[in-house]
């Protein structure tokens, strides 16, 4: 499974829009966009998940850069969380 980073989203885009996007490519498993917790509005970036290296190859290598409702896509893998010493801590409100 490969999963993909999709970086300056409209924000008019849904988990459908994303995913019709990438299933020109193969099959999808997952779509998802990053929402704020409170409000629910869309935080401009989400995750594509594609069972096919092959495929989630050629869709990175196709929509990196390619303009999608006004924006300029950033496609990349997905790369694992980095350690943060911050995590855990509660932010102050």
């Amino acid at each position: 499974m490969v999963k993909i980073f999709v970086g300056n989203l409209s924000f008019d885009m849904d988990e459908h829009d994303l995913q019709e996007m990438f299933s020109e490519f193969g099959e999808v498993e997952r779509a998802s966009i990053a929402r704020h917790e409170r409000s629910r509005h869309p935080r401009g970036f989400g995750f594509v998940e594609m069972p096919d290296p092959g495929e989630a190859a050629a869709a990175i290598g196709s929509l990196n850069g390619k303009e999608v409702q006004g924006r300029s896509l950033t496609v990349n893998e997905s790369q694992p969380p980095q350690n943060d010493r911050r995590r855990g801590r509660r932010r102050r409100h």
